[in-house]
Parts: structure tokens; sequence; C-alpha cells
């Protein structure tokens, strides 16, 4: 799509009001700022549509297959410095904007009325919600990234199957925020769905402002908790039933805890898959740098040494002045699973 319309750069004369003016009221000197930081959103969001449908050409022209496909790709990416994940939401932004002017949901002009923000927020709401802003847009009206939210959290509230019945009719008549219930339709979205029916029980019995916080937070714990379970090796032996385990932290009242402590484990093991990566990487390149130095190199030969507090089997590594000088020690033992039994690990009583 390359109709689209491009915005008035006459507009692009920003009318910065003066720091050091003082008949200038607070509330305009921060109004004409931000109608400034508008303009330059929706400036924004034109020259990223444009960089992503040309990174969807450069992408689609390696398809037609050969040798390094994606390669130059990836190398457009390089030397723009534009990092691979950047590159595709920009892809996916164009893609969004040209679906959305094609299939004749939003006039062209009409983009000219969303900020970039705004616009992403559209972009990734439901079908029935991008219709309602469309309409929005196309009538004239400038859309706010905080009016398609409240949109898509009404629309969400109201017809959620994820939500009890009773929840839904009472968003409808206005007696339940949409604020506070479309966060719970999110959390409840990310739970198996026996987890989703216990607390959709809960929530028919009390159907309240005060219920609905607290299932939120108890679901996004359990959501935190299942995530961590799935990828924790930690948990991955045969006697552990971490669904009682959850139900009975649930009971005492301390799903908190239970999920931070398995969210906290897993930052523990992803640190020491990363440490135990560079750990030998370290002792492979001080080992090259040993055979390539010598005699004549005594000052290498000290760093290399000095190094080898870090690269060796057991690794000391200071903690600073903020921790009063101390030291950690660590010892690195590589050990084949099928070969060597795993230490006891003590209970806590």
């Amino acid at each position: 799509m390359d109709t689209l319309a491009s915005p008035d750069l006459s507009i692009f004369q920003l009318d910065l009001p003066d720091p050091d003016q003082d008949d200038i009221s607070s509330l305009e000197f921060s109004d004409r700022l931000q109608k400034a930081w508008s303009i330059c959103e929706r400036f924004d969001l034109h020259t990223d549509i444009w960089r992503g449908r040309i990174l969807r050409a450069i992408r689609d022209r390696e398809k037609r297959g050969g040798e390094g496909r994606g390669a130059g790709f990836l190398q457009w990416l390089r030397e723009m410095e534009i990092s691979k994940t950047r590159g595709y939401s920009l892809i996916q932004l164009a893609e969004s904007a040209d679906e959305l002017v094609v299939e004749g949901i939003l006039d062209e002009k009409s983009v000219n009325n969303f900020s970039r923000r705004s616009f992403i927020e559209t972009a990734q709401s439901s079908p029935e919600v991008q219709q309602m802003i469309a309409e929005a847009a196309n009538k004239g009206n400038e859309i706010t990234r905080k009016e398609v939210r409240r949109l898509s959290d009404e629309f969400t509230s109201a017809t959620s199957p994820l939500l009890p019945e009773e929840i839904r009719q009472r968003t409808q008549e206005n007696l339940l925020p949409s604020k506070i219930v479309a966060p719970l339709a999110k959390e409840l979205s990310k739970l198996p769905e026996n987890l989703q029916k216990d607390l959709r029980n809960i929530l028919k019995e009390s159907p309240d402002v005060d219920s609905i916080k607290e299932i939120t937070t108890a679901a996004k714990c359990l959501g935190k908790s299942n995530d961590a379970s799935l990828s924790l090796r930690a948990l991955q032996r045969e006697n552990l039933n971490l669904e009682k385990a959850t139900q009975e932290a649930q009971r005492i009242d301390a799903l908190g805890y239970f999920a931070d402590a398995l969210t906290q484990a897993k930052s523990i093991e992803a640190a020491v898959m990363k440490l135990h990566s560079s750990w030998r990487r370290l002792g492979d390149i001080n080992d090259r740098l040993w055979v390539e130095s010598g005699s004549s190199t005594p000052y290498l030969r000290d760093v290399i040494n000095a190094l080898q507090s870090l690269s060796g089997a057991t690794m000391r590594v200071s903690l600073g002045e903020i921790y009063g000088g101390k030291r950690i020690r660590l010892q690195i033992v590589e050990e084949q699973a099928e070969q060597i039994e795993p230490p006891e690990i003590k209970k806590l009583s």
C-alpha cells in the first residue's frame, strides 16, 4: 500500500512556550507542550509505518530463495542499528496499517488522527474495538491511547467468556468499573481451565469490587507460579505435586510469597546458565592467551593469572565496599546426570 496519506508538513511548526515567560500559567504551558508532543507522535507513526514497509520489502525480496536467505535482511538491520525485535515490530506496524486501510475499516487520511502509541494499541485490539475506534477517527476525532484502552476495557469486561455472567451483567449496567474488571479477564486468560473454573466459582458468590481485586491478584500469582513451574529444572521431579502445593499456599494466604519464590528461583537458574556459559568461554580464551603469550609478555601473563580467580574451578568475586568488602566463593563442578548422584539437599524443618 503506497497510498497512505502523509501528514501535512506545514503543521510541523511547533510553537513552544518560553520557559522564562512569567505571564503564562502552568496549565497553558503544559497544554501547549502536550499539543506539540502529540504532533511529534503523529510523525513518529508515519515514519515508523514506512520503515516497516521498507524492512518488509527487504525481507520479502529474500523469500524468493537462494543461499544465505535472510542474511541481507539481518545485515540491513545491523547497518541501520535496528534490533531484530524492533525490525519485526516495525513490519507488524506496517502490516496493521495496511490491513486497516485495505479492509476499509479506516480511511487513509484518518491515520493522521492517531499518535503512534494509540495506533499500536488499536492494532492490538479486538476487531470490534478497532471498528469503534476507526469510526471515531473517520469522523475527525483525535484518538488517544487512553481512549483506546478505555474502549478495549469496556468491551472486554462486557463480553469476555472468561468472566462469570454475573460480572459481565453488572459491568454492562455500570455497577462495576471496566478498568477493574478488564485486568481480571487478562489474568484469567493466562491460567489453565481448571484454575479459571475455581476462581469463577468464587466470583459468582461475591461479584463485588473487593472480590474482583482479590481474585485478580490471586490469578496473577497463579499465573506466575504456573509459568515458573513449567521451566524450573529444580521442580522437574516426579514426587512433587505443584498443584496441591499451590492450593496449600493459597489456603494459608501465602500465594504471593509462593509465586515470588518460584519467580526468584527461575531468575537464579537463568543466571546460573548464563554464568556457566561465560565461565567456560573465559576459560577457553584464557587458555588461548596463555599459549600465545610467554616470557616476552610478563604484564599480559599477570592479567591472565589475575583472571584465574574467575575462570578456575573455584571462583572468588568481591561484593565491593557496600557489603563491607566481603567475597563470594563459588565452586563449579560439571557433572554428568547419569553418572553422578546429586548431593543430598537438607530439608527445612
